[in-house]
């Protein structure tokens, strides 16, 4: 299993990015799907997930971000709205099934003030 994650780049505060992570290679579905973030000096965290058709959002990002899958296109997405300085961070995709965890190479987004 692969995942390519893209969609990060710079941009002020305010705006708007939409990060996406395609998955290649899979024979089945997943038991849950979501992103981390990884800011500098600090723990990875997951920040959004969708698992049994319920998606889940860490409480710092509620209403701003928004997961989503297509299906079709075997791909996750993170809409990301109102970016924040404190949101700069590498963004990664994580999928996993049973005790199979697999990880995309992450991509950057900087917020700047």
């Amino acid at each position: 299993v692969q995942l390519q994650a893209s969609g990060g780049g710079l941009v002020q505060a305010g705006g708007s990015l939409r990060l996406s992570c395609a998955v290649s290679g899979s024979d089945g579905p997943f038991s849950a799907m979501g992103w981390y973030r990884q800011a500098p000096g600090k723990q990875r965290e997951l920040v959004a997930w969708v698992s049994g058709g319920q998606t889940n959002y860490a409480e710092s990002v509620k209403g701003r971000f928004t997961i989503s899958r297509d299906n079709l296109k075997n791909t996750l997405y993170l809409q990301i709205n109102i970016l924040k300085p404190e949101d700069t961070a590498v963004y990664y995709c994580n999928v996993h099934r049973g005790w199979d965890n697999y990880w995309g190479q992450g991509t950057q987004v900087t917020v700047s003030s």
